[in-house]
């Protein structure tokens, strides 16, 4: 699967992690564990999506050589925050990265974004973190609507 396809993919699995986030019951310690693990899931949940759309948009739209040269240039793609998104989205078309600006200005997803991010981070550096299931489902939702969002630009139905 590509493109749009397997971002569906992605989102099935993320979504039966959050499904069982939802039975785990009153014990504070194991929804931490789990809040903190849902994290860093979201995280990479964007950051795969972003890449499957990018990889599929230079498929559909060019050679060999250059879809070779924009999977390279994506394996390196890491910590997906709202500026790094603008900047991989303007730098294949201008009027994408002031799209996604004017997006995240008006979207109210910049902090979703850049929180998910920052607080994989911040997990993944051994730091604890103060945030909640509840917390980590909502940025889920605004995460998937710059998801939508970038999926409309890169492989337009």
């Amino acid at each position: 699967m590509t493109g749009r396809g397997e971002v569906h993919r992605l989102k099935q699995q993320l979504d039966s992690t959050f499904a069982r986030a939802a039975t785990l019951g009153d014990s504070i310690e194991l929804r931490s564990d789990f809040a903190r693990y849902l994290c860093v899931l979201l995280s990479g949940f964007l950051e795969q999506a972003v890449v499957e759309l990018i990889l599929e948009h230079a498929r559909k739209r060019s050679g060999p050589s250059v879809q070779e040269y924009v999977e390279s240039q994506m394996r390196r793609f890491t910590n997906a925050k709202a500026q790094k998104l603008i900047e991989l989205l303007g730098s294949f078309d201008p009027d994408w990265g002031k799209g996604m600006t004017a997006f995240f200005v008006t979207g109210g997803t910049k902090e979703a974004v850049d929180s998910i991010v920052d607080l994989k981070n911040t997990i993944a550096h051994g730091r604890s973190v103060g945030v909640t299931i509840t917390r980590v489902t909502a940025y889920y939702g605004q995460i998937q609507v710059v998801v939508s969002k970038i999926a409309d630009l890169c492989d337009p139905l």
